[in-house]
């Protein structure tokens, strides 16, 4: 071993420590950029002073001059241009206490005359998922609908009222005579494209849900049967059943919701097509 060899060892050590670790303090434009960037996706139309006073209330000392080199890095447009354009994400979201979409679904019953389709049309409201089965007919026609309307807004408990806009597809059912009833009542209709049932995709969504977990696994025996199964089906989606689109949350929560403390019970619908599992009160 000579003299090179050990100094040679001691410059890969040097180098070795130095390179898989940057020197100093990090850049203080890579530690804000994540902020930024959440700041700039959920405010637009922030422009690059109201971004650093932003940052100021947040305990962040930093200038004009940084932000913009932080979002011109990231590739981010100024405000002017960032704020011509918005998602259907963000404007429903906006608009979200007043929009309700509504929908057809279709249930064979098992009769005495053989199998008799009836139409459920259900209202929905898309901020808190909260849905209205507004009406279970066979062969619904246009005055049944007229009918429906005038309860929907019906001034006491009408499940429209203080709604703006109502998303229903194109069912020639939706006469002009209905959609001008609620436009009287200050909802107005929103058609929706042919073919594009992603366009009202939470209705949909809900169509699936009350069919896979309850109406497709049932033998319906006549009208007073499918009246029930759908009652006892909306009463575990509002009260029992965790939505995702919520946070996994349930739209009405009943007070034993969060107990820590008591004998855990079984609440079964429908001879236990749905179950409900709670707290016993004290």
């Amino acid at each position: 071993m000579t003299p090179d060899t050990i100094l040679r060892w001691y410059r890969n050590l040097v180098a070795a420590r130095y390179t898989a670790k940057s020197l100093g303090r990090p850049r203080k434009r890579q530690n804000l950029a994540p902020l930024l960037l959440r700041l700039v996706r959920e405010n637009p139309g922030f422009g690059y002073t109201r971004l650093r006073d932003v940052l100021h209330n947040l305990g962040f000392s930093t200038s004009r001059s940084t932000v913009k080199r932080v979002l011109d890095d990231k590739g981010v447009v100024p405000a002017p241009e960032r704020n011509k354009t918005r998602s259907w994400k963000d404007f429903l979201a906006t608009h979200w206490d007043g929009v309700a979409a509504g929908d057809f679904f279709h249930v064979e019953v098992l009769t005495w005359r053989g199998l008799v389709r009836y139409s459920v049309f259900f209202v929905m409201e898309l901020r808190t998922r909260r849905v209205h089965i507004a009406g279970i007919q066979r062969d619904p026609d246009g005055h049944c609908l007229l009918q429906i309307a005038r309860n929907l807004l019906n001034d006491f408990d009408g499940f429209l009222r203080g709604k703006t806009h109502l998303i229903l597809d194109r069912d020639p059912l939706f006469t002009t005579a209905f959609k001008d009833l609620l436009g009287q009542g200050g909802v107005k209709v929103v058609t929706l494209p042919r073919r594009s049932p992603n366009l009202n995709a939470y209705a949909e969504r809900f169509v699936r849900s009350i069919k896979e977990e309850c109406l497709n696994r049932l033998v319906i025996l006549g009208e007073g049967r499918l009246r029930h199964a759908i009652r006892e089906y909306m009463a575990h989606y509002h009260g029992e059943r965790n939505h995702q689109g919520l946070a996994s949350a349930l739209i009405d929560p009943g007070p034993e919701i969060g107990r820590q403390e008591g004998r855990i019970l079984c609440r079964p619908r429908l001879g236990g097509l749905l179950r409900h599992y709670l707290r016993e009160a004290a």
